[in-house]
């Protein structure tokens, strides 16, 4: 029975793809087809931004958005997610880089897919959704704020070797090289984020009346105008910019190889956290991008099979040459509003950047990297929240702090640190918040008129809220006040009680017998009347002090 209990707990392995192959016609391929190729286009460029940001070479991103977009698609918990790349792992890669080396980075991705297949097999997806949307929002527009920061370098053009890690060190080293600021490079990335946000606006806004195929048009996605333009007009102007050629010699046109990294046991250690942070802000990131995904299909995502599907990837991408990947939302919607039907789809997307590489890897040598860093600034402006922080004032001061604390601490000091000191704090706000709904109330003769002429020998009170560690004072304080010979507890509008709650009742009914004063308890119910069973404090009061309204209670009383 405990083995078959425990069999209960864990999440059955089902990828939402068999879910779709029933019933799957030659129409429905046809849509996903189309998605596919459609979303393969939108990610050519943000898979190599991605990974150039994050100090890795192009083709990390191109080998992850093709391996664990493929996996995240065949074996997830989505209709249309695409796994892939995302602008959110730039920061804590960057920082795993620069700290530990390229072989503990493909240790610390491995073990973060590791963690997440775990929090899917034991059905901890549904967990995710209690983090705070103070702590994502304050960390997202922090990643967001820290991704333009990043690409100042190649927007400008400056002659930087590296750039840091650390928001200070970083800004140090963009301020002493402003003076070889490249003209050339600056107008390309101006130009090119200039045509991204023009194409974007104006195309969902024409139609066939106003521009002639202005409805084909409209689905070639605005960042493969941009990066096709700034390309021609570099190789046609012969501009002095950086490409991908001239700084990593191009795009090989190959597979991708199994590498087996060369780590010490010793650094291990040292990367849990980080396996911890790529493990949560994927789960987070995933979960969020699948819920996006379901407002736009009427469909519903299993986020425990959805994490599993993101940990295998995880776990097997990085070993040929691929850098940590998750849900991406811009990728997601494209394939959504594309007509997508199932994760076929993804999978179409994952082969068409494939047929890139193997075919058209040689072109990409002359993108211009200020073309990729304009388009990065476009997609980390998107990506942040910030229009909470002009609403701030609409919220609690606990929500404020929590949002700024965090915001603050990803920028200034550290990804980790700030999710850690989001939660503690949101934690704190949740237990102060709850502590003060729950409350006691005397009872009165005019309320209850079995009391009438009973002062100072019985007294009630009424509970309401929940009982736990931050409220037990309440029941504490009752036990300095005690009346000459009852005392009544209405317990009916008590929802919960924890450990604590049943331990200082039990403190109370002990006193309460030193005293020689009678304890009754009246209305317990659900789980109040399970963890007071469990707990013993039923057994330790005799059965006629147990009643089940505070009439009866005080009728009780009244007559001891």
């Amino acid at each position: 029975m405990p083995a078959a209990e425990s069999a209960r707990t864990l999440a059955a392995f089902r990828p939402k793809l068999l879910d779709t192959l029933p019933g799957y016609t030659r129409a429905h391929f046809s849509r996903d087809l189309g998605a596919g190729l459609t979303v393969g286009v939108v990610a050519l460029p943000l898979a190599m931004a991605f990974a150039i940001a994050s100090g890795l070479k192009p083709e990390a991103g191109l080998f992850t958005a093709i391996i664990a977009g493929f996996l995240i698609s065949a074996l997830g918990g989505s209709r249309v997610q695409i796994g892939g790349p995302a602008g959110a792992f730039i920061v804590i890669v960057y920082g795993i880089l620069e700290r530990y080396g390229l072989a503990n980075l493909i240790i610390a991705t491995a073990m973060s897919g590791v963690l997440l297949f775990l929090m899917g097999l034991f059905r901890l997806g549904t967990l995710i959704r209690f983090i705070p949307i103070a702590v994502v929002i304050g960390f997202t527009n922090g990643i967001a704020v820290l991704i333009m920061l990043s690409q100042v370098r190649d927007f400008l053009g400056l002659e930087l070797a590296s750039m840091p890690a650390s928001f200070f060190a970083m800004l140090q080293a963009l301020g002493g090289a402003l003076h070889t600021l490249n003209p050339a490079a600056l107008a390309l990335a101006l130009g090119t984020l200039a045509l991204l946000i023009a194409w974007q606006q104006a195309m969902p806004r024409l139609g066939p009346q106003k521009l002639p195929f202005s409805g084909k048009l409209s689905v070639v996605p605005g960042t493969i105008v941009a990066l096709a333009a700034a390309t021609a007009a570099s190789l046609l102007l012969d501009l002095p910019v950086e490409t991908i050629g001239s700084r990593f010699g191009g795009i090989p046109a190959s597979l991708p190889a199994f590498v087996w990294p060369e780590f010490s046991w010793s650094t291990v250690r040292f990367l849990l956290m980080p396996a911890l942070t790529l493990a949560l802000l994927g789960a987070i990131e995933s979960l969020l991008c699948a819920r996006i995904a379901d407002g736009l299909t009427e469909d519903r995502h299993d986020p425990n099979q959805e994490l599993m599907a993101q940990g295998i990837a995880n776990f097997v991408t990085p070993f040929f040459g691929g850098m940590p990947a998750t849900g991406t939302i811009a990728r997601t919607v494209t394939n959504a509003k594309s007509g997508a039907f199932s994760p076929v789809a993804g999978m179409v997307h994952a082969l068409t950047l494939l047929a890139v590489v193997l075919v058209a890897a040689p072109l990409a040598r002359h993108i211009p990297l200020a073309a990729l860093a304009a388009i990065l600034v476009y997609v980390a402006w998107n990506m942040g929240e910030w229009r909470e922080f002009v609403q701030l004032r609409q919220y609690r001061l606990p929500y404020r702090i929590t949002l700024l604390a965090v915001f603050g601490l990803t920028v200034i000091v550290d990804l980790t640190v700030a999710v850690e000191v989001g939660l503690i704090a949101a934690c704190l706000t949740f237990i102060y918040r709850i502590s003060s709904l729950t409350r006691a109330e005397a009872v009165s003769a005019q309320d209850q008129p079995l009391l009438a002429g009973q002062d100072g020998q019985v007294r009630a009170w009424r509970l309401y809220g929940a009982l736990f560690f931050g409220a037990v004072k309440l029941v504490e304080d009752m036990e300095q006040q005690l009346p000459a010979r009852a005392l009544v507890l209405d317990l009916k509008n008590l929802i919960y009680v924890d450990s604590s709650g049943a331990d200082t009742l039990l403190d109370l009914a002990r006193g309460c017998q030193k005293h020689g004063v009678r304890l009754i308890l009246c209305g317990l119910q659900h789980q109040p009347l399970d963890i007071a069973r469990r707990s013993g404090l039923l057994a330790a009061l005799p059965a006629s002090d147990v009643c089940p309204d505070l009439s009866r209670g005080l009728a009780a009383a009244s007559a001891s």
